[in-house]
């Protein structure tokens, strides 16, 4: 087990362990700490704790000191910089004629260095950018391609869903999302419906997958033949979410009726067959198919 603390650099930021270095810390505490970017300040978002050391990934970095008054006033003013400075840089790329569009400014806290982060379509020549801005700031100038869905996070925004970006709200990483979530979750395929304002398919897909392979394999699916309360019928219509079936009752005329996934009993059939669901019934046609091969 090892004694680590959790902090992030910015608001909704990705969370890092650092190693506390028997310094107490609270929850709500600023702290100093060495990163690959120079000395940064950082908020501690969860006080001391024991985690394995299987979930280490690698070597921790210690805590240099508690952040005191100072610094905290100096990344506040490093803050209000960032925004003189982005304006600054966003006039010099126009200036220079460069396809690339600024995201976002970052100062290290002693002001040794500062980061540029832009998003561009390809890769850009601005070696000449860095010259003039380092005749601006005289400091250290660094500038970083991200990719769309990073730059969704940085600024921020509201979803179709009318709720604050995932991205910037609460997901710390970035996980693979392909077009086969949409699909097992019964999502309409148009691009516009599934896809963020990133342009990328929505993160959601990913982290609600695993509910939705649940819910799937417990849920007859469209087509197979299910016990109701009112007799055997075929399956039209699923919603694994609510857990309701549209059911057809085999032979009947009457309009299909919904039932809650517990009133329905999986017989046989259907285009996949659910993982979580054994087959009651064998259809007497398909028996009978079986024997006459055999003879």
């Amino acid at each position: 087990m090892k004694k680590v603390i959790t902090v992030r650099f910015k608001q909704s930021g990705k969370t890092y362990y650092f190693d506390p270095a028997g310094i107490e810390i609270a929850a709500g505490d600023y702290v100093i700490v060495e990163t690959a970017r120079g000395t940064e300040c950082a908020e501690v978002v969860q006080g001391v704790k024991e985690i394995p050391d299987s979930q280490i990934v690698k070597e921790l970095k210690s805590v240099v000191r508690l952040a005191d008054s100072v610094d905290i006033r100096r990344m506040n003013q490093n803050r209000a910089d960032e925004k003189k400075a982005f304006d600054i840089c966003v006039d010099r790329i126009a200036r220079h004629k460069l396809e690339m569009k600024l995201v976002d400014v970052e100062y290290t806290l002693d002001r040794t260095k500062i980061l540029f982060y832009f998003t561009a379509d390809g890769r850009i020549d601005f070696r000449e950018l860095v010259k003039d801005l380092a005749g601006v700031f005289h400091t250290r100038i660094e500038l970083r391609q991200i990719g769309v869905r990073d730059e969704s996070k940085m600024m921020g925004g509201l979803g179709i869903c009318g709720q604050p970006f995932c991205c910037s709200r609460f997901l710390k990483d970035f996980q693979p999302v392909s077009i086969k979530m949409a699909k097992e979750q019964g999502l309409s395929l148009n691009p516009a419906k599934i896809s963020g304002s990133c342009g990328r398919l929505m993160c959601c897909l990913a982290y609600e997958q695993k509910a939705y392979e649940y819910l799937n394999s417990i849920t007859p699916p469209v087509g197979s033949t299910v016990a109701t309360p009112d007799g055997n019928g075929v399956v039209v219509e699923t919603n694994p979410v609510s857990g309701t079936l549209k059911v057809r009752g085999e032979g009947s005329s009457l309009a299909p009726r919904f039932y809650k996934r517990e009133e329905c009993r999986y017989l046989y059939g259907g285009k996949r067959a659910p993982k979580n669901l054994t087959a009651q019934q064998e259809p007497a046609k398909e028996k009978t198919e079986a024997k006459e091969e055999e003879k």
